[in-house]
């Protein structure tokens, strides 16, 4: 499997998607989006290479995982890599859940140019789209940052042809 550039990895999150998590934050991210949470992560540059092969034994060590999250950085800038490993985690019988800072709109006019988001994108399970707007930031979201943002069901979405947004209530 093709390495990652990679911030970081927690190995147990409830806060970034639904039940036991491992969240991987990717490096580089072409948004810079004012406020953003994790800054460190937009050069291309930082962070430290990562095979998958080691994310996905640190996910085999832990039976209590219900899924994992891509975070960033922007994990669509890392699409090949990710949407492989995506393959893997759900051979597991694990859920996958992206953030992105592309709305689901721009994703999809991109495969033409980027056919690897397509792969990526065909990989989650769940999408939160959008960039980080710090004007329309609320603490009152569930794994979200600002009001423009959605969690979308990206399977639904992708069958409907348009977007089916949940709240995984």
């Amino acid at each position: 499997m093709k390495e990652l550039r990679l911030a970081g990895v927690i190995r147990e999150s409830i806060v970034d998607g639904p039940g036991m998590r491992m969240t991987i934050f990717t490096q580089g991210c072409p948004h810079n989006c004012e406020g953003c949470h994790n800054p460190q992560t937009h050069s291309f540059d930082g962070g430290y290479i990562s095979h998958p092969e080691n994310i996905l034994k640190a996910i085999d060590a832990d039976p209590i995982l219900k899924g994992v999250t891509f975070s960033g950085g922007e994990p669509f800038m890392q699409a090949e890599a990710l949407a492989m490993l995506a393959e893997e985690i759900h051979k597991r019988g694990l859920n996958v859940l992206s953030y992105t800072g592309f709305t689901y709109e721009e994703l999809l006019q991109s495969f033409e140019k980027h056919p690897d988001r397509e792969k990526l994108l065909r990989q989650c399970d769940y999408l939160i789209d959008g960039r980080f707007v710090l004007a329309l930031r609320s603490l009152d979201l569930k794994f979200r940052g600002s009001s423009n943002q959605r969690i979308i069901d990206v399977k639904k979405s992708l069958e409907s042809g348009k977007v089916v947004e949940t709240n995984f209530d």
